[in-house]
């Protein structure tokens, strides 16, 4: 599946480079040799500023964009036309479609868990670390939709925050930019020998502004600008981790900033997941001076995104649908019918949960959930008398078939 033509580019300025001075902090931790490769001269990136940048996209690529742009707002206005804007499912669709996507983002990054893990994790049972990990970047992606109003440094810094503020050791870094260099190849002793130098701290604050300036313009394509900025970003690297993760959350917040989708979360980076190899590609062409394989990756991934969310909305209604008639002739005003929506993006319950998130009394929990559990709707899957945990079996199975779908793209490539 390739989205590259190498005899059409879509111009950027390349980065450039300072050199800057390096010797190993700790050299007692390192071989003699180690010490000596790591110690002199490297060269750091320096970004070129893109708030003035001039798209020349080719006419291909304009329509391969416009298409892609078509279908997210198609997948958008499905996913509000199916559900109904006054529906309660709607958030908790929203809810799950997020959480979808930080798990594909954090999949990119080496990090991965189940949706049932997840949902385990949210209710503060199972002992998963990925899933937690994980977490952060929901917490991450609900800043970026939550913040889109405004996109600032300010905003940025809020998303990363989110992000690792429960992430074990990194915790103090959570909204800060980094005060140190940061590099991505071989060479813990130094970044002399790195594949790529992230620019120094000190220059950050400037490029990020730079950043901000080119998301605020009005002149240009939309998927166009998140690809950009998402590389931009990624070519910052501000911070000393999460940089990946905090970036794909802006592309979600650019793209609710822009009014392209409004009613859900987009599942673009189970796109960029199909084939990260070509993914890392395209930024490395970025900082090159080529913008159009990230443009293009960002094109196909929102095309995925848009085809595969759009059943997976479909098959979580279906799964409501057949839970409703399940729950026939229960009275209308029980609590079980305020907690059937909520499975949607929640689909692991306890009665902690229940009286967090709804309100509901520790009986009026209990009562509902006996209700639910003997209608055939959730299953309690503990066994305890104490710190029980009901989960609707159906939805796991359909997240879970939506991993594997997305798995099944990634082998082929």
């Amino acid at each position: 599946m390739s989205t590259s033509s190498p005899s059409t580019r879509i111009p950027i300025d390349a980065i450039s480079s300072e050199t800057l001075d390096w010797a190993p902090r700790a050299p007692e931790m390192f071989s003699r040799a180690e010490v000596v490769r790591q110690t002199g001269p490297y060269e750091a990136t320096v970004t070129a500023p893109i708030a003035e940048w001039s798209p020349q996209v080719p006419s291909e690529d304009t329509a391969d964009v416009e298409d892609a742009t078509r279908q997210l707002v198609a997948f958008d206005e499905h996913a509000r036309r199916t559900l109904g804007t006054d529906n309660p499912a709607l958030g908790p669709m929203t809810a799950i479609l997020l959480r979808t996507e930080s798990a594909s983002s954090s999949q990119i990054e080496q990090l991965t868990t189940s949706a049932k893990q997840l949902a385990l994790a949210e209710i503060d049972e199972g002992d998963k670390a990925n899933a937690l990990t994980v977490i952060g970047n929901v917490r991450a992606m609900e800043a970026a939709l939550a913040l889109s109003d405004e996109i600032s440094e300010e905003s940025i810094l809020q998303m990363h925050h989110a992000l690792l503020r429960h992430q074990s050791g990194l915790e103090h870094e959570a909204g800060l930019y980094r005060q140190e260099p940061v590099w991505i190849g071989p060479g813990n002793a130094g970044p002399r020998q790195a594949e790529f130098i992230a620019p120094h701290h000190d220059r950050i604050p400037g490029a990020i502004g730079d950043l901000v300036r080119f998301v605020k313009r009005q002149d240009i394509s939309v998927l166009v600008q998140v690809a950009v900025a998402h590389a931009q970003f990624e070519t910052i690297h501000p911070f000393v981790d999460g940089n990946g993760r905090t970036g794909r959350a802006l592309a979600q917040s650019i793209l609710r900033n822009k009014g392209l989708v409004s009613s859900t979360a987009v599942p673009i980076s189970a796109g960029l997941l199909v084939n990260t190899g070509r993914y890392f590609q395209a930024l490395t062409a970025f900082r090159a001076g080529d913008a159009a394989p990230i443009i293009r990756e960002f094109a196909m991934a929102s095309r995925i995104a848009a085809s595969t969310g759009t059943q997976l909305v479909d098959d979580l209604v279906a799964q409501l649908d057949e839970s409703r008639a399940l729950l026939q002739g229960v009275r209308s005003d029980a609590a079980a019918w305020r907690i059937l929506p909520a499975l949607v993006g929640q689909p692991a319950v306890n009665t902690k949960y229940l009286m967090s998130a709804l309100g509901l009394g520790e009986m009026a929990a209990l009562r509902a959930l006996d209700t639910l559990t003997d209608r055939g709707v959730l299953t309690e899957t503990t066994g305890q008398g104490r710190n029980r945990v009901w989960q609707h079996r159906g939805i796991f199975d359909v997240l879970d078939g939506y991993a594997e779908q997305i798995r099944r793209m990634t082998a082929r490539g």
